[in-house]
């Protein structure tokens, strides 16, 4: 881990008194996402998954997510574990999950997926599966 440049893209770690030990009872989850803070000895830092730059006003702006984690209604979701998901299905050749909006400007999951063609049957790109709404 090092600093990068005013401008620069790179992942934002956090540290400080607010900072927590680890995820209960997840050390897996733990070891990758907290690491020993390189610049005051005996704190920790904590990997938060965010693309940023640091302007030359001192803002920090934000870029985007570097693992593809969303936040919808309060959940935390991997999209590349709901893809994963769907290629285990035999017809399934590609998926690509990805979040759109409705008229409401709420949030849900689209996935787009390629099916293998059989034989006799017609072969069907990228049909739209829209996530149920509550």
């Amino acid at each position: 881990m090092k600093p990068v440049p005013i401008g620069v893209p790179g992942e934002l770690y956090i540290g400080g008194d607010g900072v927590a030990h680890g995820y209960h009872k997840r050390r897996d989850l733990t070891e990758e996402r907290f690491r020993d803070n390189p610049f005051i000895l005996g704190e920790r830092m904590y990997k938060k998954g965010d693309l940023v730059r640091w302007l030359p006003d001192g803002i920090i702006e934000y870029l985007g997510r570097i693992d593809h984690l969303v936040k919808i209604r309060g959940f935390r979701i991997e999209l590349g574990e709901i893809e994963h998901l769907l290629l285990q299905h035999e017809a399934i050749q590609e998926a690509v999950v990805t979040v759109n909006k409705d008229q409401m400007d709420h949030a849900y999951l689209d996935a787009d997926v390629d099916m293998f063609e059989r034989e006799g049957e017609p072969h069907i790109n990228f049909i739209g599966l829209k996530a149920i709404k509550e």
